[in-house]
């Protein structure tokens, strides 16, 4: 009895945790999922209308090459949205060396006198946000990148910083490991780096509710991995990385590179800080459009019908949490797609559980496609991949 009360209250103080940490502060500071597989899959044209969460708008942008119609990108944490539109402003008002600094680099020397210019071009909400954290890309700071803010950037910092004053061996074995130039490179460094990645501070930091919720990942999604992962959380990440970091190629994976040194590089780095780019989108800025809201609410309040919805993760604590919610949510989805429409959604478990039932009769999945995708994925931390077209 007493164990089990324990255990409410510790599930109690966890979820309380992560809401606190989403209704106050800035999560990503980057996409965590991999728009190279997601446009393998959309398939988006000039008449594709998009609804994707917006995370940290990297993603929004990537999929804006492609020239859809527009995408609207919906958010419940608004600082996620205002991160997305000091990259807009940017885009729209900026050169783009401001951009390559502020995002590749992640700092600027000017940072303030550009702000101060881009400001009156940021809606309030994002305006007040950056009044306050603009000094997050200042260079003379102790952490010197905005990839070490927000909160999953803050435990990159705190987990970097322990492994590069591990010893100059270990430091080298890392950056060489960043350029390796073939996967039998990437084992053998990966090889000699391992042990020290899972020190028990790792495994210790892994197992804290602070940590976890720091990094975006709810109660639902641990317990998912908990219940069918070998190992819990510390062998479920563990698996992943060495996956991703031994059996897919690292010379163009940002993601990993960007938490370890701060930055990226000029060629490995998402496509929108691609020079080739920057023209295209700044053309089609426009065509893309924030909103403070849950899907589902943006759904009732603009209806449409919708090409294509990006997901990512967030039905999996709506299955645990809010299951009325995460029905409601499908409901407004097929209501708001044509046939055709295509769905994109990621999972910490390995298959479709969360779905309600019912929605499988609408929808047609293709897992021929997305298992051998998912295994390329360079970010490779979720369990599964799924992709769906409406019937």
């Amino acid at each position: 009895m007493v164990k089990t009360l324990g255990a409410r209250l510790g599930h109690h103080a966890h979820d309380l945790l992560f809401r606190t940490v989403h209704q106050r502060y800035l999560i990503y500071n980057m996409c965590w999922e991999d728009p190279r597989i997601d446009r393998h899959l959309l398939g988006l044209d000039r008449d594709s209308q998009l609804v994707v969460l917006t995370s940290a708008g990297c993603n929004a942008l990537d999929y804006l090459l492609d020239g859809p119609s527009e995408i609207h990108a919906v958010d419940v944490n608004p600082r996620q949205n205002a991160l997305l539109q000091l990259k807009l402003a940017l885009i729209e008002h900026g050169e783009f060396d401001d951009l390559e600094q502020m995002f590749r680099r992640g700092s600027h020397p000017q940072f303030r006198a550009l702000y101060t210019a881009l400001r009156p071009r940021l809606p309030p909400y994002a305006a007040a946000f950056w009044d306050k954290k603009i000094t997050y890309f200042d260079p003379r700071n102790p952490k010197h990148s905005f990839y070490y803010r927000g909160t999953c950037g803050a435990v990159a910092w705190l987990v970097t910083r322990r492994l590069l004053k591990s010893g100059r061996k270990l430091r080298d074995y890392l950056f060489d490991l960043l350029d390796a130039p073939n996967l039998a490179e990437q084992r053998t460094l990966y090889a000699k780096i391992e042990p020290a990645l899972w020190s028990r501070f790792s495994a210790w930091l892994l197992r804290q509710p602070t940590a976890l919720a720091m990094l975006g990942v709810p109660r639902p999604q641990i317990h998912l991995i908990q219940q069918r992962h070998p190992g819990g959380i510390v062998g479920y990440v563990s698996d992943k990385l060495r996956h991703v970091l031994t059996e897919v190629l690292i010379h163009d994976n940002y993601f990993w590179r960007a938490y370890l040194t701060g930055s990226y590089t000029e060629r490995c780095c998402p496509n929108y800080l691609l020079p080739e780019n920057f023209a295209r989108l700044r053309a089609d800025r426009n065509r893309i459009h924030t909103y403070d809201a849950t899907v589902s609410d943006f759904l009732r309040d603009h209806p449409g019908q919708y090409s294509h919805f990006v997901l990512l993760d967030h039905q999996d604590w709506l299955a645990w949490h809010q299951p009325r919610a995460l029905e409601e949510e499908w409901r407004l989805i097929l209501a708001n797609s044509r046939p055709g429409s295509r769905i994109l959604l990621r999972s910490a478990g390995n298959d479709l559980g969360f779905l309600p039932d019912w929605t499988r009769r609408a929808l047609r999945f293709f897992p021929n496609l997305t298992e051998p995708l998912h295994q390329q994925d360079r970010v490779g931390t979720y369990g599964s991949l799924h992709f769906a077209e409406v019937t």
